[in-house]
């Protein structure tokens, strides 16, 4: 076998993914502390607000880790459903959750048919699982096998936690960002630079102008950070479910056909699109202009299965006719 194992795959996108959540962090507590700093002139103050803007992750964080899944299994419309009503989709979930040595989820089904999925939860013992009907109807086992060991990687990864938590740190950051700019035009600015005129402060003032260059540039870094690590994470479930499938054919198919649907999943929106499988919005449909890429392109998910089975690259040409592959 040519190149990296799905081992070294598994190894290399965790690596990634933590780095870029730990650069956010550090980002976070820079942006708090010289916000904090350039209010007060004091590390106290520049502690004072890191704590406050901690805290308010922390809160808007708790009710979306206990409430998030059922919010959103409501907002795509998705009903569970049992062996009887789904017997082949029970069977496969129930197999690949024993290879992932994950409890067994819940299952729904979303009455849509444009083929696609997403995995929810806070951990392994509260997951669940949607698969659309179209998912089921257009794929086979072998391939419907690699998706459910996609998502359920997600679950065994812990990618949902792992997910809110950047998420709550990149909305902390816009927030603190937020306040600070409003704070500043509407005359913050003034006010300290008087203060910092009679004490003559000059570390204040420097911090000042350092605030305000972070709270323009913290959002938007972090914001892509964000992006990269969605994209990592699908990187790293896409090996996870090679490692219990034992096969990348299933999965690189799915993929492929997947890619060639020209069906629209309507219940998906700019909230909800970095759950699911593959990008839900289509590159031609209205609501996707203006779009930050939440997935890896499907070409290049195709090819880093290809590298475990030693197989070349799909070139520019088979590209251009990815959705003729079946």
């Amino acid at each position: 076998m040519a190149g990296a194992s799905f081992y070294d795959q598994i190894a290399a996108n965790r690596r990634n993914s933590f780095l870029m959540a730990a650069f956010v962090v550090v980002l976070l507590a820079l942006l708090g502390g010289t916000i904090g700093y350039a209010l007060s002139g004091s590390p106290q103050g520049a502690l004072a607000v890191t704590a406050f803007a901690v805290l308010l992750g922390a809160g808007s964080g708790a009710f979306t880790y206990f409430a998030g899944d059922s919010l959103l299994l409501a907002v795509s419309q998705a009903r569970e459903v049992d062996e009887a009503q789904a017997p082949q989709l029970m069977n496969v979930v129930g197999e690949l959750a024993i290879a992932a040595n994950v409890p067994m989820p819940k299952v729904y089904l979303i009455d849509d048919t444009a083929p696609n999925a997403f995995a929810t939860g806070r951990d392994p013992a509260h997951a669940s699982v949607a698969i659309t009907s179209g998912l089921l109807e257009k794929l086979d086992r072998e391939e419907l096998q690699g998706v459910i060991g996609h998502e359920l990687s997600h679950v065994r990864n812990f990618d949902i936690r792992f997910s809110l938590i950047v998420a709550v740190m990149v909305g902390v950051i816009a927030v603190l960002a937020d306040f600070f700019l409003r704070f500043t035009f509407w005359g913050g600015a003034r006010s300290r630079g008087g203060d910092r005129d009679g004490g003559g402060n000059a570390a204040q003032a420097i911090i000042f102008i350092v605030a305000i260059v972070l709270a323009i540039l913290a959002p938007l870094i972090s914001r892509f950070i964000q992006l990269a690590v969605s994209r990592q994470r699908e990187y790293l479930a896409d090996a996870s479910s090679v490692e219990l499938t034992r096969n990348p054919y299933g999965l690189e198919r799915a993929l492929a056909k997947i890619a060639g649907d020209q069906e629209v999943l309507e219940v998906a929106n700019r909230g909800t699109q970095h759950l699911y499988f593959t990008n839900p919005i289509k590159k031609f449909e209205e609501r996707s202009s203006g779009l930050m890429s939440t997935h890896p392109s499907i070409l290049d998910r195709i090819n880093r299965l290809r590298q475990l089975t030693g197989e070349a690259p799909l070139g520019a040409a088979e590209a251009a006719s990815l959705t003729g592959l079946d």
